[in-house]
């Protein structure tokens, strides 16, 4: 069976790996970075996203609601 993980190598400040190896059991701290980092790609498409639109309205492109859910949807499922 092939694993759908992949070992990362990257740097954290030491307080928070002193907070994460304090409050998070060795069996779950990968699952709880691969939680927080979910959230914080989640936000940063969602931002992006908007900036996308912000940017198209203010060169005077006009979008319907439905438009714009639409893009919405399409960003989601393709992550």
């Amino acid at each position: 069976m092939k694993s759908t993980a992949k070992k990362v190598n990257f740097m954290i400040e030491n307080q928070v790996r002193k907070e994460l190896e304090l409050l998070v059991p060795p069996g779950q701290r990968s699952r709880i970075v691969n939680e927080a980092l979910r959230k914080e790609l989640d936000i940063m498409r969602k931002t992006q996203a908007m900036e996308r639109l912000n940017r198209l309205r203010r060169e005077g492109n006009q979008f319907s609601t439905q438009e714009i859910i639409s893009v919405l949807r399409k960003e989601r499922m393709s992550h």
